[in-house]
């Protein structure tokens, strides 16, 4: 009998033991859970908060800098417009209160005749973005030989900047190579990036132009000049809206609205292509290639 008791003692004993160890272990578990899921919770809110902060501070930052872009954008504008408007101002005042020789009468016409096409570039230049911008918009599309918009392009570029045939060397292969295109925005593109060849080469212009057909899809067009060169570092982005590379905001005698060559991507984009920049460095010259499907 005692035995009995002794074994229902240390049997009731045992399973309140039991007891007390599983009542322990499961209230140890729940409390962790609860820490684990406050902790998992508390991770996952930081995460959101520091993930909110983050897009935050990149969103304020390209504000900043597209308020830049503008304000150098505006200002260049500004500059593009006020400088030969002020310089034709001063040439008629001049023929208009003087008696001047014939010789030189004609000098100023050349010199306001200039300062006209300058500014009448910069308006067509605002404008062009302008439209490039439109969705809706469609190209006026023919089929067109490539090494003819090009060989026109050549010549409007040598006569507006009195180059010779030395400075600008144009390539064209024995074969023609036609494309689907609207004509006058392919030559608003290529223009672009041949006054760009010319502004950017402060010393002796030598602007080397290439048609090739890479294969029987498309054809490259290669335009290589000896001028300031882009950094590394700014090679995706020139073609960005408003965007001057790091060199030319440095170098003061080159003006410009920032516009150019992304109105050539619009462009060239437009027709199903692709155009991409390449140098070997400030102060080595620049390769730009448009790429364009062929018929």
């Amino acid at each position: 009998m005692r035995r009995r008791r002794t074994t229902i003692f240390f049997l009731i004993l045992g399973i309140c033991l039991l007891v007390i160890t599983v009542a322990l272990n499961v209230g140890w578990i729940l409390l962790n859970v609860r820490e684990v899921a406050l902790l998992i919770f508390g991770i996952i809110f930081f995460a959101l908060i520091i993930t909110g902060l983050t897009l935050n501070t990149i969103f304020l930052l390209r504000e900043i800098r597209r308020n830049e872009q503008h304000d150098a954008f505006l200002n260049a504008v500004t500059h593009e417009l006020k400088t030969p408007i002020a310089s034709i101002k001063l040439y008629l005042d001049t023929l208009l209160s003087r008696d001047i020789e014939p010789e030189k009468r004609r000098e100023f016409y050349e010199i306001m005749s200039a300062d006209n096409d300058r500014l009448l570039l910069t308006v067509q230049q605002v404008l062009q973005a302008s439209r490039t911008r439109e969705k809706g918009r469609r190209l006026d599309l023919d089929e067109l030989d490539l090494g003819e918009v090009l060989f026109e392009a050549t010549g409007i570029l040598r006569s507006r900047h009195h180059l010779d045939e030395t400075a600008v060397r144009l390539s064209l292969p024995k074969e023609h190579i036609h494309i689907m295109g609207d004509a006058r925005e392919l030559q608003t593109a290529f223009l672009n990036l041949f006054d760009n060849a010319v502004k950017y080469s402060p010393d002796e212009v030598r602007i080397s132009i290439r048609l090739t057909a890479s294969s029987t899809k498309y054809a490259e067009v290669f335009i290589k000049d000896n001028g300031i060169g882009i950094a590394r570092a700014d090679l995706k982005r020139v073609f960005k809206r408003f965007y001057r590379s790091s060199n030319t905001r440095s170098a003061p005698a080159v003006k410009g609205t920032g516009l150019g060559l992304s109105i050539v991507r619009a462009i060239v984009e437009k027709h199903g292509g692709r155009v991409s920049a390449s140098s070997r460095g400030e102060g080595r010259g620049s390769t730009f290639c448009v790429r364009l499907p062929r018929l």
